[in-house]
């Protein structure tokens, strides 16, 4: 269903999961001029250290079937020992160079995106077998950006190599006469040149065309607003059922908080908007916080102290900064000791009174 947007509505940036996702399917940033420039720059490596050390090798394993080959058994079980000896030998001789264009091949994708295992790009898909989503592909813009590529490539290598070998044109009538080894030297040190040009020019064109994969590929994975609203509600949760539990926690916290206010010792309130239950026993440090809160909240507090008959002291200055300055189930801070002893000092007082009235 994504891959039916419209691209002109993806307007946000790529979430971490939806790039984790596309990774994880095998769609990557990758550009096949960056595996090409490791894979010439392996060809070069292994043609400028190797190729005499194989060239003289090889030539010394097989010098020896052409100086005896009237010697060599030719029935079917002699030949087919001799195939399997031969090329367990050239095998060997070509192991290490081989692996070294292997190595670089592999480097050109690991510098482009992290070490990838997926079966996602081997599923069957009806759209890899469509005739119409062939037809897409083939004339998509990638097809064409492809065979412009394809097209500046080959005309960058033919003037290349008629750059670098137009020069020694008339060395070819005399390499007839040559030595081999002569024509072999004379040979390699045209074929490096060649490549030393080539991957000059492959520097550059596999630069841009990283950078262009890079910035499709980057497109490609943009989302779109509801796309990116979806998401959140599937990592995040949707944010009216969040609201939902938010409202519910809230309202338990009330009614906790609501039931420790008949223990309090004495509920402060500005008349209008604040009040703050305070419990103070002998044994306690401080006094501490049961309740508070504004307005609606604040006039359930003065109810609920009024019906078990706590008392309510009005004091706005300190009912202001007890709000502001101290958490439910807190003792209250120490600039604040004064005022509420004074408070809490009438009341025991105003307790006392009542006591010895009733005796």
């Amino acid at each position: 269903m994504a891959d039916d947007t419209d691209d002109s509505e993806k307007t946000e940036d790529p979430t971490h999961k939806r790039l984790r996702e596309a990774h994880e399917k095998g769609d990557v940033a990758k550009s096949q001029e960056v595996s090409t420039w490791f894979t010439l720059a392996g060809a070069t490596i292994m043609i400028a250290f190797f190729a005499p050390t194989v060239v003289s090798l090889l030539g010394s394993e097989l010098k020896g079937y052409l100086e005896h080959a009237h010697h060599i058994p030719t029935d079917g079980t002699a030949l087919g020992h001799l195939w399997r000896n031969t090329g367990f030998m050239v095998a060997l001789i070509v192991a290490v160079p081989l692996l070294v264009v292997v190595l670089m091949a592999v480097a050109g994708n690991l510098v482009q995106h992290q070490m990838l295992f997926t079966t996602e790009t081997i599923k069957p898909k009806l759209s890899k077998i469509s005739p119409v989503s062939g037809f897409k592909r083939l004339f998509s813009s990638q097809s064409l950006m492809n065979f412009a590529k394809g097209m500046l490539k080959l005309v960058i290598v033919g003037a290349l190599m008629v750059a670098v070998l137009w020069p020694h044109r008339d060395e070819a009538e005399i390499m007839i006469f040559a030595d081999t080894t002569i024509v072999l030297e004379e040979a390699r040190v045209l074929i490096l040149q060649l490549l030393a040009a080539v991957l000059a020019a492959m520097t550059v064109i596999a630069g841009a065309d990283f950078l262009y994969q890079r910035h499709t590929w980057f497109q490609k994975q943009k989302m779109t607003l509801r796309e990116v609203k979806e998401e959140y509600k599937q990592t995040e949760g949707d944010p009216l059922i969040k609201g939902k539990i938010r409202q519910l926690r809230m309202e338990r916290a009330r009614k906790r908080m609501m039931a420790a206010v008949p223990e309090a010792t004495v509920v402060v309130t500005n008349p209008t908007h604040y009040a703050v239950a305070l419990k103070y026993e002998d044994a306690m440090g401080a006094p501490l916080c049961l309740a508070k809160g504004v307005d609606a909240v604040a006039l359930k507090i003065r109810e609920v102290a009024k019906e078990a008959d706590i008392p309510v002291v009005e004091n706005p200055p300190l009912a202001r900064a007890l709000y502001a300055n101290v958490e439910i189930e807190q003792e209250i801070p120490e600039e604040h000791y004064k005022a509420v002893a004074e408070v809490i000092g009438f009341v025991f007082k105003m307790r006392k009174r009542t006591s010895w009235r009733g005796n």
